[in-house]
């Protein structure tokens, strides 16, 4: 795997908790229209996220680099066709709650893997901005009840 390869992997984990916890916290404010748009940011690196995926499976990387990279393109999936397509409310149904938080956690832990590749700076920066999201994510819940 190139470095670029691995320094592209290690900004879109950090990007994209930084963008959850935006995401959360306009939420938690009533920004519905914020809130929109950095989930289609967010959803946007579902694309850089393919293409190290394909790159991944074609130059034999380890299954567990292609598991996160899978699980975390699912998630994005996953939040795409619930949130933006259908418009399904499934929020209030205790077990959808429990099944997407779990791809939620797993998805964004997983990068953490995907970080790690790039030095220790990296898995740092991704180990601290996902300790951010995750507090930023029960806060959220906590206070909206969503």
């Amino acid at each position: 795997m190139t470095e670029s390869a691995k320094l592209l992997g290690a900004i879109i984990a950090v990007v994209d908790n930084l963008l959850v916890t935006a995401l959360l916290w306009a939420r938690v404010l009533g920004w519905r229209g914020v809130e929109h748009w950095l989930g289609l940011i967010l959803i946007a690196s579902t694309v850089p996220l393919a293409y190290l995926l394909t790159s991944a499976l074609g130059n034999g990387r380890s299954v567990i680099y292609a598991a996160w990279l899978g699980l975390m393109i699912l998630y994005l999936l996953v939040e795409l066709v619930l949130d933006y397509i259908l418009k399904f409310d499934f929020r209030q149904t205790r077990w959808m709650v429990i099944v997407y938080v779990t791809l939620f956690f797993g998805a964004t832990g997983g990068m953490i893997g995907v970080a790690s590749r790039a030095g220790r700076l990296w898995a740092i920066l991704a180990v601290a901005s996902w300790i951010v999201m995750a507090g930023t994510a029960f806060y959220q819940r906590w206070k909206t009840g969503m």
